[in-house]
């Protein structure tokens, strides 16, 4: 809930009951509110690595709030709603401009520069899928989310993106992030890479 994060009031709750919306659209098949849950339990694995763990956990919350599959354009949308929307819920506007930082952070991941502890849980908890249980289903759900796109286009953009993540020494920011998914991760994007005949 929002209202754990921020003072519970009405602007608050209709905050909270609009992101909800927002994650359950029926076009998203990945990004849905089990995505959102997944990644603020990996907050949960972090969080005390954080230096402000209220705004990373916020920034889990927005940092798909706006979702139209244009990666780049819908976080910098995700970030000006949040910075339009938690003003009303009295945060303060030092946490609001984090918040937003944080979740243009999440376009790429590979912006994150050293020392940013609440950047590297965020982004590290949005990886976890990639070396958590259920990676199939996670992978056949970001298909489903590019249905429109035909199978020899979908297999050359999604192995570029499996490559690069495979090619940077360290996926992960946090050592503990590192020891949780990394190798598990490491074999998951191998083995979609080889199905897509990478």
């Amino acid at each position: 809930m929002i209202g754990e994060l921020v003072a519970d009031t009405p602007a608050a709750q209709a905050l909270h009951a609009e992101l909800v919306a927002r994650w359950s659209e029926p076009h998203r098949r990945y990004h849905t509110l089990d995505h959102l849950g997944a990644v603020l339990a990996a907050i949960d694995d972090l969080a005390d690595l954080a230096d402000d763990p209220v705004a990373v956990r916020l920034a889990a919350w927005f940092h798909d709030a706006v979702y139209d599959g244009r990666p780049g354009w819908d976080e910098e949308r995700s970030a000006q709603l949040a910075q339009r929307r938690l003003p009303a819920c009295g945060l303060a506007p030092g946490r609001v401009a984090e918040v937003a930082r944080l979740v243009r952070l999440t376009a790429a991941h590979d912006t994150l520069t050293d020392g940013d502890a609440n950047g590297a849980v965020l982004c590290d908890a949005d990886l976890a899928v990639l070396g958590r249980p259920g990676y199939g289903e996670y992978a056949a759900a970001i298909r489903a989310e590019y249905a429109h796109v035909p199978d020899d286009l979908f297999a050359a953009g999604r192995g570029a993106v499996l490559a690069r993540l495979l090619a940077v020494p360290d996926l992960y920011r946090t050592a503990r992030a590192r020891a949780l998914w990394q190798e598990h991760a490491r074999h998951n994007m191998r083995a979609e890479l080889e199905e897509l005949g990478g």
